[in-house]
């Protein structure tokens, strides 16, 4: 693949479906997006993999939400590994990027730098969340950690949550170059008019929901048709970039007659701004204030995501710094 045919697809989610199959889906390819949010922080080998998995995760779910705002991707364990999250914010304007963040928080003395990255978060739970903007409420969806992967858990999310069958294949890891890639493809069934479940139980693990208790005869079928050739995808095809986006679902699905529309650009970006923070202190005391303040005077703050810092004057942070610039206002009325 040539140099501009390898640019062209980076950093982008490919939206196609397979019209045999009446079944969605998406090719995410991560590079430089990833390589800047894993340079954030010096990650430990057991955990970049989880940063990397949460943000490709993120890249695929976004775009199949009738986004405004953010789609948030959460882990949160009792391991070694306590908070995994990524941000996918939709494009501010038609033609621009998407925006994609991502950032672990983990206790170093209590990583198993032999064990499988998934079993560094323990037990806990997995989450969806999306804020739609200012004046709409955020909802929420939790699945419990299992399944062996945070791939497994969203599937689980959505066949427990939106009765929608969804199967992601992954494959994360470093290019010749000593540079992070990771790429997937996610595939889900076309909802069915107004949700309707063909098992009153679920099969899976735990007794939770599994295709063959949403989907059954003709779409069963082609339902596991479609999954059986996602699993023949090797990891360095899911990565690329030797082989392109539209390769690959050629290859994989030619018989399931593969459309793609338009492809969504990604890049690195970071809603953190110097007046959120600043309203995000507004919620503690003169007494709280005080004890956030350095030897120096000033309140710092450092953005997990993006790596900015802030320092402010701790007379003005606090809510009762806000309720004196409220009562200065009024008196100059």
């Amino acid at each position: 693949m040539s140099l501009g045919a390898r640019l062209a697809w980076d950093d982008t989610v490919l939206p196609f479906t397979l019209d045999a199959s009446d079944i969605r889906g998406r090719v995410a390819r991560l590079d430089g997006a990833l390589e800047r949010i894993l340079a954030q922080h010096d990650y430990p080998s057991a955990i970049e993999p989880l940063v990397a998995e949460t943000a490709l995760l993120a890249a695929l779910i976004g775009p199949t939400v009738k986004l405004r705002w953010k789609l948030s991707v959460q882990v949160r364990g009792d391991g070694p590994a306590r908070i995994v999250a990524a941000d996918y914010y939709a494009p501010a304007e038609p033609g621009q990027p998407a925006r994609l963040r991502a950032w672990a928080s983990f206790d170093p003395a209590r990583l198993d730098p032999e064990g499988p990255s998934f079993s560094q978060l323990g037990s806990g739970y997995f989450a969806l969340l999306i804020d739609q903007g200012e004046g709409m409420l955020p909802t929420q969806g939790i699945t419990p950690l299992a399944g062996g992967s945070l791939a497994a858990c969203a599937e689980t999310y959505f066949a427990q949550s939106e009765q929608i069958p969804t199967r992601f294949a992954l494959g994360m890891g470093r290019d010749a170059e000593d540079r992070w890639r990771a790429g997937g493809v996610m595939l889900q069934h076309m909802p069915r008019p107004g949700g309707s479940v063909a098992a009153a139980q679920g099969s899976g693990e735990g007794g939770l929901l599994g295709p063959a208790d949403i989907l059954d005869g003709a779409e069963g079928e082609n339902w596991s048709r479609a999954t059986i050739l996602l699993d023949t995808a090797r990891p360095e095809e899911l990565v690329g970039p030797a082989v392109g986006s539209t390769d690959l679902l050629v290859r994989l699905f030619h018989e399931e007659r593969p459309r793609v529309h338009e492809a969504q650009p990604l890049a690195f970006g970071c809603s953190c701004s110097e007046e959120r923070v600043r309203r995000s202190l507004s919620i503690y005391s003169r007494k709280d204030i005080a004890h956030m303040t350095t030897d120096d005077g000033v309140v710092t703050a450092d953005c997990q995501f993006c790596g900015a810092h802030y320092e402010f004057d701790p007379r003005t942070l606090g809510f009762e710094a806000e309720g004196r610039a409220g009562r200065d206002a009024g008196a100059a009325l």
